[in-house]
């Protein structure tokens, strides 16, 4: 009730803000009166006029930029180059003030251009993605009000059908301006594509060069070139890639983007929200692949996950049994749990828990044994806990263990198969040895250190197996399509073509499928 009565008297937040800016929209039609005395050949010309006025009020303080940085490249003294440092990021952070002013001062000119040439392009027309589309849009005032705020790096909220695509042109035009490029991120390459050459009708005929990334190749002199554009367009992916690329070449005329100064987000909650959880990554090949080896362990894994399915429906169906009798929850809480520890996504594990009170039955037993592992070892009422079970997952962390009962499973013939010897130990003896010669410690070092990395590699492969085996579902964490595993995205539920997991584990899923285990990846960049 009082904040209908503040709001009455007031008004609501949004109209107080809409209300702040309604100044430099009369100022915008202030000027587009003034413009439409203009011939076409003078409004072409405003985006020069712009940038002349811009470069008088920032171009002694590049000057004084470039300087510095010359001089700290010829500089041979630390001390003083730490101070040239210091003075050069002192220069950028008061350029980059007067050039945000320069630009705001700029702002209710810049708009108005836009907007009238945007009323002379009315009735031409324009090939987008292989069809020819009239123009017929003028920015309304609601238009060059979320232009307004997307200049000043706010979120503008606009419903379909309020023409978003034109808003941002307005903000693109005016930051375009300094010299510095200005980005438009969309969700898929085909708006991309559609947008740059839609709205490059516009940016052209005020003299301004619009590219798109997808439309190049990465890591090329056209990419580069699209980069160079005043407006550039392109695809989250795209440029979250370019950037990881930039970051891993050798030299720097090799990257190919240029400074970020400002880039216009566009579905921003999707981009930022939906599409962040799955992160950025690129990978390339290990330096040696043992791809065999994972179809050879699959089988003794498959064998052993076999077991532990048989171990967790027998807790289970004990379990269901003492949650009918009062004085016996207790007992089947212990079961319940250790059948999560053991099997996480076991459906009837899934259902039970879904039963009213036997999840927060389950969740005290949990607390109970996470403070029970941090007393000592005698004290430990919850220490065999672990030892029915053949591994032990943890779902949240997609990491597994094997107990004792599983490596002797894996490795009855061979009960040393999982002891990972001291390495630093065994290289110490020899090293300490007087009866080898030099040449016999290299030998032996090198000899120890092959035998650490078989049987690293080795736990490794099978650490992967059972996460693939007892982690990841076939037709709900990835399809099999055409012989090859592929990546289902856990949010949208879309296939992720070309993604493939890292550090071993798309192997070891292809091999539970039995599809064709190809190389191992690792992560170069994310």
């Amino acid at each position: 009730m009082l904040k209908k009565l503040v709001e009455s008297v007031i008004g609501s937040r949004h109209h107080r803000e809409m209300k702040r800016l309604q100044p430099l929209v009369d100022a915008i039609h202030r000027h587009e009166e003034q413009l439409a005395q203009l011939s076409e050949a003078e409004l072409k010309g405003q985006t020069a006029r712009f940038r002349e006025r811009l470069q008088d009020k920032v171009g002694e303080l590049r000057r004084e930029m470039a300087e510095v940085r010359h001089q700290k490249h010829d500089c041979a003294d630390p001390v003083e180059r730490e101070r040239l440092e210091t003075r050069y990021h002192e220069l950028e952070r008061d350029y980059k003030k007067a050039m945000a002013e320069a630009l705001d001062e700029l702002l209710p000119e810049a708009f108005a251009t836009v907007r009238e040439a945007s009323r002379r392009l009315v009735g031409t027309s324009v090939m987008v993605t292989g069809r020819e589309l009239g123009w017929d849009m003028v920015p309304y005032d609601v238009q060059l009000l979320g232009g307004i705020v997307l200049h000043k790096g706010r979120i503008a909220e606009m419903a379909t059908g309020e023409g978003k695509t034109l808003v941002a042109t307005l903000p693109l035009y005016l930051n375009a301006l300094a010299g510095h490029g200005a980005h438009l991120v969309t969700v898929n390459n085909y708006l991309a594509r559609r947008d740059s050459q839609w709205m490059g009708h516009l940016y052209g005929y005020l003299g301004l060069t619009v590219a798109c990334i997808d439309d190049t190749e990465p890591s090329t002199p056209e990419r580069r070139a699209a980069y160079q554009a005043d407006i550039t367009y392109g695809t989250n992916n795209e440029f979250g890639f370019d950037y990881l690329r930039d970051n891993m070449v050798f030299t720097l005329d090799q990257r190919v983007q240029r400074e970020h100064w400002f880039a216009i987000v566009d579905e921003v909650d999707s981009i930022l929200i939906d599409e962040a959880r799955t992160p950025l990554i690129i990978s390339g090949p290990v330096g040696h692949a043992e791809n065999d080896n994972y179809a050879q362990f699959n089988r003794q894994v498959a064998e052993v996950v076999r077991k532990q399915t048989a171990v967790v429906n027998t807790l289970l169906a004990e379990a269901e049994r003492e949650l009918a009798v009062e004085d016996s929850r207790d007992e089947a809480a212990v079961k319940l749990f250790q059948a999560q520890l053991g099997m996480p996504k076991n459906k009837r594990l899934l259902k039970l828990l879904n039963e009213p009170g036997v999840k927060t039955l389950v969740q005290k037993m949990e607390l109970a044994y996470i403070g029970d592992r941090k007393l000592p070892s005698r004290q430990q009422q919850y220490r065999d806990l672990e030892e029915v079970l053949y591994f032990v997952l943890d779902e949240k962390g997609h990491s597994v263990h094997l107990t004792d009962r599983g490596t002797t499973a894996l490795s009855p013939g061979d009960p040393g198969l999982f002891v990972v010897p001291d390495i630093s130990e065994a290289i110490h003896a020899i090293e300490k040895d007087p009866e080898l010669s030099p040449k016999e410690r290299v030998e032996r070092r090198q000899e120890v250190e092959a035998a650490y990395a078989a049987k690293s590699e080795t736990l490794h492969i099978i650490h992967k197996l059972l996460q693939a085996h007892a982690l990841y579902e076939k037709d709900v964490d990835y399809l099999v399509q055409d012989n090859q595993v592929m990546i289902v995205d856990e949010y949208t539920g879309r296939v992720l073509p070309g993604r493939r997991w890292a550090d071993g584990l798309h192997q070891a899923v292809e091999a539970k499928e039995g599809v064709q285990v190809k190389g191992e990846t690792q992560t170069l960049a994310t």
